[in-house]
C-alpha cells in the first residue's frame, strides 16, 4: 500500500541505494517512520530496475556499490532520469565533494551521519522540486522561509521557494539545489560584482567546505543551462581577478 501523509497526499517516493545492509535497511526503516515511501537497492542493477518499474522523486546513493561507480551513476541519472540525487558516501575529501557536486550531485552527505539530517536533505531538494513533491517530517510551514520571489531576466523566470527556473515558452530548465542557490544569489546581486568567497559565503551549507575551483565549475554549469556563451559569455560574466556579475536587467515578480 503507498504510504500518505496526514493530509493524504502521496507521500514522497524515495529510493536508497546502498550495499551495506546494516545501513540500508535501518535508514529505510527510519525514513519510512517519517512517511516516506521508501524502495531499497543493494547495487546499480537493482536500482535500475527500480526505475524501471516506478517514478522517484529522490534516489539517495551510495557512490561506492559493487556493479557500478556512485559517481558515473549519478551523472547517468542526472541525464537521463531528471531525478534529484543525493550522494552518501564514506569518501570525504574536498576532491570526492567538488567532483560529486561537478557532476549534478543535488547534495552530498558523508557517513557517518545522523538519520533527521538526511531527512533535512531530502526536504531542502523536495522543496525545490517545486509544486506536487511537498516536504516530509519538516517543520510547520510558518516555520519555512516565508518570502518568495520570482525574478525575471533575459528571457527566463527563477522562482525562489522552488528553485524553479522556466524558460519564455515556459519548458522547465533542470537546475542541482547548488545551481538553484547560486542562481538565487546573483539575481539577489544584479550587475554586482561577488568574489568567489562572498559567493561561498552566500551559497555554502553551515559546516561544509566549499573551494573556489567548486564555485568556477557550477558558473561554468550554469551558464551551459543559462544558453550563455561560455568563450565570450554576456549573462553570467568573468571579473577577471574579482569575481562573476550577473550582467542582467532583473525584475521582480509577484510570486
Amino acid at each position: 500500500m503507498m504510504c500518505t501523509t496526514p493530509q493524504s497526499r502521496p507521500a514522497p517516493r524515495v529510493l536508497v541505494v546502498d550495499d551495506h545492509r546494516k545501513i540500508r535497511d535501518p535508514l529505510a526503516v527510519y525514513l519510512r517512520r517519517h512517511l516516506f515511501d521508501v524502495r531499497t537497492a543493494e547495487d546499480a542493477a537493482g536500482m535500475w530496475q527500480l526505475l524501471r518499474q516506478q517514478a522517484f522523486d529522490v534516489v539517495v546513493l551510495d557512490v561506492m556499490l559493487p556493479d557500478g561507480d556512485g559517481f558515473e551513476l549519478c551523472s547517468r541519472l542526472h541525464r537521463r532520469e531528471n531525478i534529484p540525487v543525493i550522494l552518501l558516501t564514506a569518501r570525504d575529501t574536498p576532491a570526492d565533494r567538488v567532483h560529486g557536486l561537478d557532476i549534478g550531485a543535488d547534495d552530498y552527505i558523508t557517513k557517518p551521519f545522523e538519520p533527521r539530517e538526511l531527512v533535512a536533505r531530502i526536504n531542502s531538494v523536495l522543496r525545490r522540486r517545486g509544486p506536487g513533491r511537498s516536504e516530509i517530517g519538516a517543520a510547520p510551514a510558518n516555520d519555512l522561509p516565508t518570502v518568495t520571489q520570482r525574478y525575471a531576466f533575459a528571457g527566463l523566470s527563477f522562482t525562489t521557494r522552488t528553485g524553479k527556473l522556466l524558460r519564455s515558452d515556459g519548458s522547465a530548465v533542470r537546475l542541482s539545489t547548488v545551481e538553484s542557490r547560486l542562481l538565487n544569489v546573483l539575481l539577489s546581486h544584479p550587475n554586482t560584482i561577488l568574489s568567489r568567497q562572498r559567493l561561498i559565503d552566500l551559497t555554502a551549507r553551515p559546516g561544509n567546505e566549499v573551494y573556489d575551483r567548486a564555485i568556477d565549475r557550477q558558473i561554468s554549469r550554469l551558464r551551459r543551462k543559462l544558453c550563455d556563451n561560455p568563450v565570450e559569455p554576456e549573462l553570467l560574466r568573468t571579473v577577471w581577478g574579482d569575481g562573476y556579475m550577473l550582467a542582467a536587467t532583473v525584475d521582480t515578480l509577484d510570486a
